[in-house]
């Protein structure tokens, strides 16, 4: 079984158990963090849109870091005008737990008084 998901304008694709690195998350390591889904397939088949509403990706926090260093170079011919700069980009290295359905919330005392009073009223 695998999933995409969506992180940071990305998509990924991911089984369980498998490590991969995500745009820089707000995230202790150890702590656990959710994703919407947005395919899963398995061998029932393909689910896409309200088939996956209620499902999410469980990942865990193994570490943060920057990836290797790229050069950007500008440079504009017979100006003399050059630039040089380099940039590492942060990322968030997470390991896949468990794709399935979240539990649904349980109803608030007032929710719950709520409905009791709309069936009574019927």
């Amino acid at each position: 079984m695998y999933a995409i998901f969506e992180n940071g304008s990305k998509q990924y694709r991911v089984s369980v158990g498998d490590v991969i690195k995500v745009e820089k998350l707000n995230v202790e390591v150890g702590k656990t963090v959710e994703f919407p889904v947005i395919l899963t397939a398995d061998e029932k088949g393909i689910q896409v849109g309200a088939e996956v509403s209620g499902v999410k990706v469980t990942a865990e926090v193994v570490s943060h870091g920057k990836a290797k260093k790229i050069i950007v170079f500008k440079y504009k011919a017979k100006k003399n005008e050059r630039k040089k700069q380099g940039h590492r980009q942060p990322y968030t290295q997470i390991k896949i737990t468990a794709i399935g359905a979240t539990a649904p919330k349980a109803k608030t005392a007032k929710a719950a008084k709520a409905d009791a009073a709309e069936a009574a009223a019927e």
